[in-house]
């Protein structure tokens, strides 16, 4: 069974002179846990309001989205945001760390909603946690004392240090240069490997892209299978996708 499946899943909103826009229209996609899939796209093509829907944020206009098993048209709010806190994790693009909190405070921040030894451990599996990125030593640095690649590492931290099984990556090296932009995607692969867990990332680099097993791109609000050999072609010659 997979762990999340869309069918057929359209997403629109109503327009202030009573029009309607289609942002995404039918996607179909199935995710195991252990998948790795990267998804490309121009901007306004919908890739936002994708990772929105995955992520338990918003829900479909139409079509069938199942949640561990579950249809999403089951859950309530009050669910949907206890299932997103656990088993969801989100990194974005620009980091999105809380300023003048410490790394060891950004990364405890999504355990203050945990429960039982989650909850009550929280600064342990927090440290551990940085350690894991090769933080530990950076604990009691605050974001302006960071770099870019180490900011982001933090965010990685806190994205799963409630061990989600869900990692929804939203262009997560686009403010990093190349080489430290490669060494985040090495770790952030590694620990979704490494946690079993199921990996999503937005992406217009091809090079982050050919990391993923399985590729797509969503145009017009329509999501196509794309070919792994393309993907390492673009790849291979530094063109973008």
């Amino acid at each position: 069974m997979a762990f999340v499946e869309l069918e057929g899943v359209t997403r629109s909103i109503d327009l202030p002179d009573g029009g309607r826009l289609d942002i995404l229209r039918g996607v179909d996609l199935r995710l195991e846990i252990g998948d790795h899939v990267s998804i490309v796209g121009r901007s306004g093509s919908g890739k936002s309001t994708l990772l929105n829907l995955l992520g338990l944020i918003d829900t479909p206009t139409s079509g069938r989205l199942e949640f561990d098993g579950t249809p999403l048209d089951e859950l309530d709010a009050g669910e949907r945001d206890r299932r997103r806190g656990r088993d969801v994790g989100f990194i974005f693009q620009q980091f999105n760390l809380l300023p003048g909190r410490t790394a060891l405070e950004n990364v405890v921040t999504p355990l203050l909603y945990a429960t039982g030894t989650q909850f009550w451990k929280r600064d342990k599996i927090a440290r551990e946690m940085l350690e894991r990125v090769g933080l530990g030593a950076r604990a009691s640095s605050t974001p302006d004392q960071l770099s870019g690649g180490e900011q982001q590492r933090v965010a990685i931290a806190r994205a799963l240090v409630r061990g989600p099984r869900l990692i929804l990556a939203d262009e997560p090296t686009g403010a990093l240069d190349v080489e430290t932009g490669a060494t985040v995607m090495e770790l952030l692969d590694s620990a979704a490997e490494q946690a079993g867990a199921a990996l999503i990332t937005i992406t217009h680099d091809p090079n982050v892209a050919a990391l993923a097993s399985r590729h797509y791109r969503l145009d017009g609000g329509v999501l196509h299978e794309i070919a792994s050999d393309h993907v390492r072609s673009l790849a291979a010659t530094g063109a973008t996708l």
